[in-house]
């Protein structure tokens, strides 16, 4: 939701003794339109309102946003994540889909800086192009105030750059930058999980955001009809272009009820590279696959591109979206909570002790 459209372009014309152009020049002529910049901003002035929160003190519309800390914190700690859609955006682009990479962009920064036990507060969005098309500008950022909306954050501001020649017609880019709190003392770190604890496995909605240069190889290699019923009523279009899961409110919720020891959010480098950022150097993770059902979506991944199963996880999520690591007393309890909120949660993995320098997450 843009606050401004600014124009990064060099000033080429660095001396007053140049020849008067024979006619006069306006930003439009140089393929700026301010008018439609103008317009984007009035289309999404609704769709942020509907996110706002307490803490922010600023309207749309000014230079930068403004933004309290509640008074309920004693030692606030603001925790911070940016991200962007990655090479998703050039399935949506081909298939002209806008709607749902606004939903990734918020959920990719939100589950990061979730599981150091952060409450989302606000969101802020970068949209770039060449040309602005206004309706489709329109539908990606919706989707952002979608994704806001259900992580329960501010969007509070952002900004939209019209830059010709910078992108192909029809393209743009995508960054986010999302800044929770959380109390200093109930900063969820991972150094406590040791040995018994019990890993858990919180659903996916598909891909998500990662691993798509490898999704668009695959749909180039095997060129198969989009558009074609492939999971129950889905289209096969459907399915890949499923935006990201936010999973901030359970989770918020899971925190006030039990000690949550650490989180992972499987995104880029899927189950194997990411749950060992939370994990004590002692301690290994086993996964059991055979603990959950993989979408079929990651199996006609796997056939069609002929990936091998540990370069599967090592590269999707796999069905698993987020890993929720608690004491074995308290797994039972976190289940059912998280099952009551909605969420599909499967009993994944443990931790074990760690011998030598094995990698820490074992999926077998």
């Amino acid at each position: 939701m843009p606050v401004s459209l600014r124009k990064r372009e060099p000033n080429l014309n660095h001396t007053n003794n140049t020849a008067p152009a024979e006619a006069g020049l306006s930003y439009r002529d140089a393929g700026v339109d301010i008018d439609a910049g103008d317009q984007l901003v009035e289309n999404i002035k609704p769709y942020a309102r509907r996110t706002m929160r307490p803490e922010v003190l600023s309207g749309i519309g000014g230079f930068g946003g403004l933004v309290e800390i509640s008074k309920k914190y004693k030692e606030p700690v603001l925790v911070s994540g940016t991200d962007g859609v990655g090479t998703k955006l050039k399935l949506a682009f081909e298939l002209n889909i806008h709607d749902t990479v606004g939903i990734d962009l918020v959920g990719m920064s939100v589950n990061d800086i979730l599981v150091q036990g952060a409450e989302p507060l606000f969101f802020l969005d970068y949209f770039a192009c060449g040309k602005l098309d206004v309706p489709a500008a329109t539908e990606v950022i919706k989707g952002i105030a979608n994704g806001c909306e259900q992580a329960g954050c501010a969007l509070i501001g952002g900004e939209t750059a019209e830059m010709p020649g910078m992108y192909p017609v029809g393209e743009y880019d995508l960054a986010g930058f999302a800044v929770g709190v959380v109390e200093k003392s109930r900063i969820i770190t991972g150094e406590h999980i040791e040995p018994g604890d019990i890993v858990l496995g919180m659903a996916s909605n598909g891909a998500h955001s990662n691993g798509y240069s490898l999704v668009r190889k695959i749909i180039e290699r095997s060129r198969p009809d989009l558009s074609a019923p492939f999971d129950g009523e889905r289209t096969l279009t459907e399915v890949i272009m499923a935006p990201t899961r936010i999973y901030v409110k359970p989770l918020l919720a899971l925190m006030q009820s039990i000690t949550i020891k650490g989180m992972a959010h499987i995104t880029g480098g899927g189950i194997t590279e990411n749950v060992p950022r939370v994990l004590p150097e002692n301690v290994v993770a086993d996964i059991d696959s055979q603990s959950w059902q993989m979408p079929k979506l990651f199996h006609w991944l796997q056939e069609q591109g002929g990936v091998a199963e540990q370069e599967m996880y090592r590269t999707f999520n796999c069905g698993i979206g987020m890993v929720v690591i608690v004491a074995a007393t308290d797994a039972d309890q976190a289940i059912s909570q998280l099952q009551t909120a909605g969420e599909t949660v499967h009993r994944i993995g443990v931790i074990r002790a760690r011998t030598g320098s094995e990698h820490q997450t074992q999926v077998k």
